[in-house]
């Protein structure tokens, strides 16, 4: 997309005097994040289980003050996340805090800002 800016020349006082410069003005790629570019960021971190919604126990772990947690992998990603897909394995059944954690929101884009390697 081109625009054309009218300038008024500022070196010369003669009235009507005017020039155009062209300047190519572009759209920065969208980076806010979909289900397509997502990378699962939020799937790091820890995720305590604070109501019953379903999660098989072979996705859990009690820690060390007694509490319910989502199991994590040596790699610290959590053990329900279909690392091929990058796609939650339990969706249906995942945990509350999992299903108020929103794409886009302030805490989704610091994770992403947090995990994701510069392009």
């Amino acid at each position: 997309m081109q625009m054309q800016i009218q300038a008024m020349h500022v070196d010369t006082c003669i009235e009507n005097e005017k020039y155009f410069m062209t300047i190519e003005v572009t759209t920065p790629p969208d980076t806010r994040p979909t289900c397509e570019n997502c990378e699962a960021c939020c799937c790091r971190l820890e995720v305590m289980l604070i109501t019953d919604t379903g999660v098989p126990d072979n996705y859990i772990e009690i820690d060390k003050w007694g509490g319910r947690t989502m199991a994590r992998l040596e790699d610290g990603w959590c053990s329900a996340l279909d690392r091929n897909t990058m796609n939650c394995m339990i969706y249906e059944k995942r945990p509350l805090i999992c299903r108020e954690f929103e794409m886009g929101e302030y805490e989704c884009i610091s994770e992403r800002a947090a995990n994701l390697q510069p392009v």
